[in-house]
C-alpha cells in the first residue's frame, strides 16, 4: 500500500484511461475506482475526482471482504 500511495500522491491523473496507464489492474465500478494492491490480496476502493486531481479512499478491504462488499453493492445495498 505504501508503494500505491507514493505513486498516487505524485501523479495528477486526468482520466481513468490515464490512471490505467499507471495502475493497469484498476477497475471502475461506478462511482468507485478500485485498486488491487498487495499482490492482489487487498482492494483500495476510492472515489477519484479528476477535475482537481484528488483521490478519496472510501474503504481498504481484503480480497475476501471485497468479494462480500461487491456482492452487496451489486444488489444496490451498499
Amino acid at each position: 500500500m505504501h508503494k500505491w500511495h507514493g505513486i498516487a500522491e505524485k501523479t495528477d491523473f486526468v482520466s481513468f484511461n490515464h490512471l490505467r496507464e499507471t495502475f493497469s489492474s484498476a477497475d471502475y465500478v461506478r462511482p468507485y475506482t478500485i485498486f488491487n494492491v498487495g499482490g492482489n490480496n487487498y482492494r483500495i476502493i476510492t472515489v477519484v475526482r479528476y477535475c482537481d486531481h484528488k483521490i478519496f479512499i472510501r474503504w481498504v478491504l481484503t480480497h475476501r471482504e471485497y468479494d462480500e462488499w461487491f456482492g452487496i453493492y451489486r444488489k444496490g445495498k451498499a
